[in-house]
């Protein structure tokens, strides 16, 4: 395994502009992912996971949504600096990328065989036989039955988890070294889910990749993931190894997101904990730390200031004043 990180991420600022007026959505996100890692993103909706994901693969929508500051370094490159006919060198040849919605990410148009040969034509000299042969072995590898037929068939004609196995097919089809896969078990029932997720590791296993796993289904970070990173309002509240931060939850909010798992040893006698509120919006954040008006354990200084990142143990780092004095 390489010494250096395969992706690091630095103090990574994104902003939109908006008829409203700018809006920062990532402020200060670092992480990184060595070889054949993985990596969770966590948080609710609106914390940023995806924003984070679209900032690496240079898929911000533009002219509105742009990197400002840091540093997003892959493989020795550094890709927000990138020119974009560079970065379509890169996306889907070196990182893979599975979207969100499978039926928005697959062209409802174009058989399922178009669209998987186009990353193949794009990014290497097979003739139109070898792609076809290689896209038919990618859908059988994804589990997929009678895959030469499905390379004739059109999206609205799959059901939803074999959708899904298409768009993994198509982000694994030139053997990437980072896979990034947004909420890939969205919306799929709980059997094609541990489905999706096993065929993502065995895959990671046969290929040697890195992956990013981005959810907000705690119970999917615990089951793939190796490390760990808590996002909240566009900015990094925890970030560890899994075992420390499930051990050990520092920050409030990932112990209220923990708290808030259905136990499997008994009924509960009373009610989950919940965490009160919503993630603000980027328009009305509050001043500090920005979970403070959710924090039931938030001091006056939790308002009045940002708190930094601080290691706390090994490898573990939060953003938290209630942690600010010496352990």
């Amino acid at each position: 395994m390489s010494h250096s990180p395969l992706l690091e991420v630095q103090d990574l600022v994104t902003e939109f502009e908006t008829d409203e007026g700018v809006v920062r959505a990532l402020d200060g996100v670092s992480f990184s992912i060595g070889e054949g890692q993985t990596l969770g993103l966590v948080g609710e909706s609106g914390c940023g996971k995806s924003v984070t994901a679209l900032s690496i693969m240079g898929l911000l929508p533009r002219p509105a949504g742009r990197v400002v500051s840091g540093s997003i370094v892959f493989n020795d490159l550094q890709l927000n600096t990138l020119p974009n006919r560079s970065m379509e060198t890169i996306r889907g040849q070196s990182i893979g990328m599975v979207f969100q919605e499978p039926m928005t990410a697959l062209n409802p148009v174009h058989t399922i065989g178009r669209q998987l040969t186009e990353s193949l034509r794009i990014h290497t000299n097979l003739n139109d036989q070898a792609r076809i042969q290689a896209a038919v072995s990618m859908l059988d590898r994804v589990g997929i039955p009678a895959p030469d037929i499905r390379m004739t068939e059109y999206p609205h004609q799959l059901s939803g988890g074999m959708r899904q196995r298409v768009v993994i097919a198509m982000a694994l089809i030139c053997q990437p070294k980072l896979l990034i896969a947004d909420e890939p078990t969205t919306a799929l029932d709980v059997t094609i889910q541990a489905q999706i997720l096993d065929l993502i590791k065995d895959l990671q296993n046969e290929m040697g990749m890195a992956v990013i796993m981005i959810t907000h289904d705690l119970g999917v970070i615990a089951e793939t993931c190796e490390s760990m990173v808590v996002m909240y309002a566009g900015r990094v509240a925890e970030r560890g190894s899994v075992k420390q931060i499930f051990g050990s939850p520092m920050h409030p909010y990932t112990q209220g997101l923990l708290s808030s798992i259905p136990k499997l040893d008994g009924i509960p006698k009373s009610r989950l904990p919940v965490i009160e509120g919503i993630v603000p919006s980027l328009f009305d954040l509050p001043t500090g730390c920005r979970f403070n008006n959710r924090c039931a354990r938030a001091i006056a200084l939790c308002r009045e200031s940002v708190p930094a990142l601080r290691e706390r143990q090994a490898d573990q780092i939060i953003a938290c004043h209630l942690w600010d004095e010496p352990s």
